[in-house]
């Protein structure tokens, strides 16, 4: 038989294969790699990602600053916003031998909109992005996840008024739209303006809604036997009544973080004050890692696995037949290019009917340019007629006045005449004239005679 003309059957792999565990005859040295996983990730660094949801003016700027005990520059945030928006901050932290690359995501204007409705979308897309971001890191050809800088979120701090006896419905809906893509620690903010009992008494108000609404809030981890016990102690706790404050005051002989009031001062650091230091604790000390590793391992899990099924890819079936990127790439072409002639079909059309509409306008306007046309045609026509009625009386006026003018000339000749023949008649009268008082003298002396 030819080679290359039919393939060879693949062979299942064993993997319930029994492992054998064997005893080393002497030391062999890969007991140091715990050790080489801890120096090259010191020397690698580690990324951090906070997403601090809240009302504007609720103190989610001053805590941050609290909790790393640092200044991190952030811009004053107006109550007029017309829409959510997200202003994330990177910073570069080290303590001791530890390098942190922290990344601060601020909601400026939360909560501030008459119509509150959509206040919790733009956190989702921003989210959403940052899952977008690393799984096309993820599936290109050449990766470089090792100095790849991970913007995904970490854990939501989100920020509850305390001046209410329960959640807001923003609160409700919010929470329960993030809860399957991040970790979410409820805090009360600003837990130095109520009172004990009523910070009790709304401590278990939110968690009895959270519990009766569905929404799923980070709890501590408790399978560690190292810190099983205190995971479990503060998961009762929840949700952690905080205050924050970057100023020193004087209690007693020592300066500590915390704020002054005319009644006294509340201390920052001081457990019995508030739950700062439980805060700070389970989020930094105990549980960071394990934040990093749930935003892998659960939320980003299932937003790449919807993705990816979207894309038509998908895990070997129950028939144990192995998975083919190339039969999954060709399915999916021909259905992109079914989808794709579908378009082309829907927009020849609409192109189609877009110059029968455009050729229908186009005739209705030639029509009326047509009409308007033989108007004005008609109207030419009348106007010319009326001028050429005007042109024959003024015309015929002329004539008239031209025979006037020579019958007015003819009988002005006619008076000149007669003027050149009376001269000769007034100087036969003159003589007459003149020789009448010789006449009269004579008759006269006749008749005194």
């Amino acid at each position: 038989m030819e080679m290359g003309s039919q393939q060879e059957p693949l062979v299942p792999i064993n993997t319930n294969e029994e492992k054998r565990t064997l005893e080393l005859g002497g030391h062999v040295g890969f007991d140091s790699l715990p050790d080489q996983l801890v120096s090259k990730a010191s020397a690698q660094g580690f990324c951090f990602n906070i997403l601090c949801v809240g009302e504007t003016g609720i103190g989610k700027s001053t805590l941050m600053n609290t909790l790393f005990n640092t200044t991190f520059e952030n811009e004053e945030a107006s109550h007029y916003g017309q829409m959510v928006e997200l202003r994330p901050h990177t910073y570069e932290l080290r303590e001791s031998n530890v390098n942190l690359k922290l990344t601060v995501v601020h909601t400026v204007g939360f909560g501030d909109q008459i119509n509150k409705e959509q206040s919790y979308k733009p956190i989702l897309e921003y989210i959403d992005a940052q899952f977008a971001k690393f799984l096309e890191e993820e599936l290109k050809i050449k990766r470089s996840l090792f100095n790849y800088h991970d913007t995904r979120i970490h854990i939501c701090l989100y920020f509850i008024a305390p001046n209410g006896h329960s959640l807001k419905s923003l609160d409700l809906v919010t929470m329960k739209k993030l809860d399957s893509k991040v970790n979410i620690i409820p805090v009360i903010a600003k837990a130095d303006t109520v009172s004990r009992n009523e910070l009790e008494k709304l401590k278990i108000k939110v968690m009895s809604e959270l519990v009766s609404n569905g929404v799923q809030i980070y709890q501590f981890p408790t399978e560690d036997e190292a810190v099983a016990e205190i995971n479990s102690s503060m998961n009762t706790l929840l949700p952690f009544a905080v205050v924050g404050s970057v100023d020193d005051v004087k209690v007693g002989n020592k300066m500590v973080k915390g704020r002054l009031y005319p009644w006294g001062s509340v201390e920052v650091e001081n457990e019995k004050h508030c739950d700062f230091v439980k805060l700070r604790e389970m989020v930094l000390r105990v549980n960071m890692e394990d934040l990093r590793e749930q935003t892998h391992a659960r939320h980003y899990e299932l937003y790449r696995r919807c993705k990816l099924e979207e894309m038509g890819f998908k895990d070997t079936g129950t028939d144990s037949q192995s998975f083919s990127l190339q039969q999954t790439y060709e399915a999916k072409r021909k259905e992109f290019l079914v989808e794709l002639q579908r378009k082309e079909e829907e927009m020849r059309q609409m192109f189609v009917n877009k110059v029968k509409e455009t050729e229908a306008e186009l005739k209705e306007k030639e029509k009326e340019l047509h009409e308007r046309f033989e108007q004005l045609k008609r109207m030419h026509q009348e106007e010319k007629k009326n001028l050429e009625e005007k042109r024959r009386e003024l015309e015929e006026e002329m004539n008239a006045f031209n025979r006037r003018k020579v019958a007015a000339e003819t009988l002005m000749g006619q008076a000149l005449q007669g003027c050149s023949q009376q001269p000769f008649k007034k100087d036969k009268d003159k003589k007459n004239f003149f020789s009448l008082p010789s006449a009269c003298s004579l008759t006269s002396g006749r008749n005194l005679n």
